[in-house]
């Protein structure tokens, strides 16, 4: 077990074969893979996949299954005629879609004796510490436990000021907090192309090493009218994902039982970075930040070079509205953002701090009013000056 509860980080052979050993891994599937051509939740596809899952599964190895399709679930019902724009009624088709895709997958799972745990996140989930702790726990518990995660955002609450976007992105992030050994973005797209997958002449990308094996591909596309993502953010949650040392596939659904006993299929992303042990990853790629602190340039080589906790004193300007506690850029007074945050102040509250020494904070607002604007530990760099 690692710092963060999670399983041994081994040291995993190169290409498919990680996939093939790997003893943890979180598998995504989108709305597009488990709708029909009408949108309407297709039980034939969510069986399938809980069979690929369920094999995996037989052989010792622990699954996570970040699965969308629950607003699709629930346009049918709603007697509304294909997916809803506004987020009143997103929600609105999530509350009544959640519960027959879990009911789905329940009966997919149970015929190979396994049980199913509904987990719902947002953002605010795994941004905040005590929340990222508790995500992290409730997880982990699940798998010693035996079941099968079942993720998906809580489309029923979350709003668009802070929430994941995409189930790609959610499913990088939760690889990382289990720790897992891989993994398997599925869609109904065969892979990566280097040209549009439809022409005859674009061939599949088969294997990428780094991000400079994209240079000159064109990765465009939403994705299908009843999901949210596309290409595009396949290819940002592998490099999120390989990012942290977490090898990537992505494949077709219909391919998953190949794809999961890793012949070759799809397109493959090796990992490029040492795995973190820490929540920064979240904070870099979950939060949706909510304003901006604007820093003099001794502050940014404090922040960035020297590891330190940004102070009101390096603080020069406010951008935005925000809360105590919300995620901020910290940005550099040209304007280029070198990190992000949890700022331990309000947008109001913070303007008469600026340029202020921790004890000239003590005089002028009490004990205890000199705490960092953003504490090292809820600080992560984006960009060096």
């Amino acid at each position: 077990m690692d710092q963060l509860g999670g399983v041994s980080t081994v040291s995993l052979p190169l290409g498919r074969g990680a996939l093939q050993v790997a003893r943890r891994i979180v598998v995504k599937i989108g709305s597009s893979s488990l709708t029909d051509g009408g949108g309407a939740l297709n039980p034939a596809a969510v069986t399938a996949v809980a069979d690929a899952l369920a094999a995996r599964r037989a052989d010792g190895t622990q699954v996570v299954l970040v699965s969308s399709g629950a607003i699709a679930a629930g346009i049918t019902p709603l007697g509304l005629a294909s997916r809803p724009r506004d987020l009143a009624t997103q929600q609105a088709a999530a509350s009544v879609g959640q519960g027959l895709l879990v009911a789905h997958y329940t009966r997919a799972f149970a015929a190979h004796g396994l049980t199913v745990a509904q987990v719902l996140l947002t953002a605010e989930d795994v941004i905040r510490r005590g929340q990222y702790k508790n995500a992290q726990r409730a997880l982990e518990r699940l798998l010693a436990l035996g079941t099968v995660p079942v993720v998906n955002e809580n489309d029923a609450v979350a709003t668009d000021e802070i929430r994941f976007g995409d189930n790609d992105r959610l499913a990088a992030l939760v690889a990382h907090v289990v720790q897992a050994d891989a993994l398997v973005l599925l869609t109904d797209v065969d892979g990566l192309y280097d040209g549009h997958p439809k022409l005859p002449t674009s061939r599949r990308i088969a294997r990428v090493t780094s991000p400079a094996d994209l240079e000159g591909v064109v990765v465009t596309g939403r994705g299908s009218g009843v999901g949210t993502g596309g290409m595009t953010t396949k290819v940002d949650a592998a490099l999120t994902a390989t990012g942290a040392g977490i090898p990537t596939l992505v494949a077709a659904a219909h391919d998953v039982g190949r794809a999961l006993s890793g012949q070759d299929v799809g397109t493959w992303f090796e990992a490029t970075h040492a795995r973190p042990r820490t929540r920064r990853l979240w904070l870099a790629h979950a939060a949706h930040t909510r304003g901006r602190l604007v820093l003099d340039d001794g502050a940014v080589r404090a922040i960035t070079h020297g590891k330190r906790s940004l102070l009101a004193a390096g603080v020069v300007g406010v951008e935005g509205a925000f809360e105590a506690g919300d995620p901020v850029e910290l940005a550099s007074t040209d304007g280029v953002v070198v990190a992000r945050g949890l700022v331990a102040y309000s947008s109001e509250e913070l303007p008469e701090r600026f340029g202020l020494t921790s004890s000239q904070q003590r005089e002028e607002f009490g004990d205890g009013r000199d705490r960092a604007v953003v504490h090292r530990d809820d600080l992560v760099v984006v960009a060096r000056r």
